[in-house]
C-alpha cells in the first residue's frame, strides 16, 4: 500500500490542515458588519444622489456608486459560495436580493456559469470564462476563430481594458437573456427582481437629472463598474495554463495550477473582495473571505512540501501578465494578416 493511499489524497491531507486551523468555520459577525456597511453606503450614495439634485457634481456619485455595485456583486459571489450562510435558502434569497435587486444582475445565471468555471477553471472546453465569445483565450481558439473574435484577437491585450467599459452592460444583458428562456431556476422571480431593479435606477436618473446629465451618469457608471469588475477577475486566472481536453490532474493540481495570488495588503483585499488569494479561494470556495488571507501560508507550505507551484504576484505585475498571455494567445490571427499581406 502507498504511502498516498495510507494518508488520503493530497488535498484531504490539506484540508485537514485548514479545517483543524479553523478556517472554514462560519464568520457571521464579519458579514453582519460587512453587509451591513456595504448596504449603509450604497444607500448614502442614493440619497447623496437626491440631494445634490440636476448638477454635474453627480459624476461623483456614479463613480462611487461604480465601486458601490462591484462590493454588492462581490458579497453575491460570497453568498453563492455558502460562505455566509451553510445552507442553499437564505443564501439564494440574499444573493438574489443582492444581485438581481441591488446591481441588476442574474443570480442564478451568474452562479450557475461561475460554479461550472470552479469546476473546470481554464479548461477552454469547459470553462465558460475562456469561451473565445469576444476573446480568445489560446492560439488555438486563435487559429479556429472567425468573425469578431478574429477581428478583436488581433489586438486584444491593447483592446482589453477599453472593452471592460462595456463588462456592466453585459453583465446587465446576460441576466436579461437567462431570465427571458425557460430552464432558469426561479426565472420569474428573477425576472421580477431584474425588472423592479431597471425600473428603480431609471426613474431615479430621469426624475433627477436632465436627459444629457442622466446618458453621461449612466455611461459613466457602467463603463466604471465593467471595468472595476473586469480588474478584480483578470488578475486571477488569465496568463496562467490554458487545459484542454481529458487531463489526469487531481483537484488540488487542476486548481492550484490555473489560478494566481496577488499579493497586497488590507486595501486590496477590500477592493478585490479577498479573490487575490484566487489559490485557495479555488480549493476550499466556501471558505469565509476573511479567512483567506490566514489560509495562504498553510496552503503555499504544503505546495512547496509536495512539490507544486504556488503563483504569487504582485497586482500590476498580474495585470502586465494576462496581458501579455493576451498578447501571445492573437499571434497566430496576426500571422495570418502578414502572410495575407505578402502574398
Amino acid at each position: 500500500m502507498t504511502a498516498n493511499l495510507r494518508t488520503g489524497s493530497d488535498f484531504a491531507r490539506l484540508s485537514r490542515r485548514v479545517s483543524e486551523a479553523g478556517l472554514l468555520d462560519r464568520r457571521p459577525g464579519y458579514y453582519v458588519f460587512r453587509i451591513g456597511l456595504v448596504a449603509t453606503l450604497f444607500v448614502s450614495g442614493w440619497v447623496a444622489f437626491f440631494a445634490i439634485g440636476d448638477s454635474w457634481w453627480q459624476l461623483g456619485i456614479a463613480v462611487f456608486q461604480a465601486v458601490m455595485f462591484g462590493q454588492i456583486a462581490l458579497l453575491s459571489h460570497d453568498l453563492a459560495h455558502r460562505q455566509v450562510f451553510r445552507t442553499r435558502r437564505p443564501s439564494e434569497i440574499a444573493g438574489r436580493i443582492a444581485g438581481n435587486l441591488g446591481v441588476g444582475m442574474s443570480y442564478g445565471w451568474w452562479m450557475d456559469k461561475h460554479t461550472r468555471h470552479h469546476a473546470n477553471p481554464n479548461h477552454e472546453d469547459l470553462d465558460p470564462d475562456v469561451d473565445p465569445d469576444i476573446l480568445v483565450w489560446s492560439k488555438d481558439q486563435a487559429r479556429a476563430s472567425k468573425g469578431l473574435p478574429r477581428f478583436i484577437g488581433r489586438y486584444q491585450a491593447f483592446l482589453f481594458f477599453p472593452l471592460l467599459t462595456l463588462e456592466g452592460l453585459n453583465l446587465h444583458f446576460s441576466g436579461i437573456r437567462a431570465v427571458a428562456k425557460p430552464g432558469l431556476r426561479r426565472r420569474g422571480l428573477e425576472a421580477a427582481l431584474l425588472l423592479a431593479h431597471f425600473a428603480l435606477y431609471f426613474s431615479a436618473l430621469l426624475v433627477v437629472l436632465s436627459p444629457g446629465k442622466a446618458l453621461v451618469f449612466f455611461i459613466v457608471h457602467k463603463a466604471l463598474w465593467g471595468v472595476y469588475m473586469g480588474s478584480i477577475f483578470a488578475p486571477n486566472h488569465k496568463g496562467m495554463p490554458i487545459l484542454s481536453g481529458d487531463t489526469e490532474l487531481d483537484f488540488l493540481r487542476k486548481q492550484v495550477l490555473t489560478s494566481r495570488n496577488v499579493r497586497g495588503g488590507r486595501i486590496v483585499d477590500v477592493a478585490l473582495g479577498g479573490l487575490n488569494y484566487q489559490i485557495e479561494h479555488h480549493l476550499f470556495p466556501s471558505m469565509p473571505s476573511p479567512h483567506l488571507r490566514r489560509a495562504r501560508p498553510i496552503v503555499q507550505r504544503y505546495c512547496d512540501e509536495i512539490g507544486v507551484p504556488y503563483h504569487e504576484t504582485g497586482l500590476i505585475e498580474s495585470y502586465s501578465l494576462a496581458l501579455r498571455s493576451l498578447h501571445d494567445a492573437g499571434e497566430p490571427i496576426r500571422a495570418n494578416r502578414r502572410d495575407a499581406a505578402r502574398a
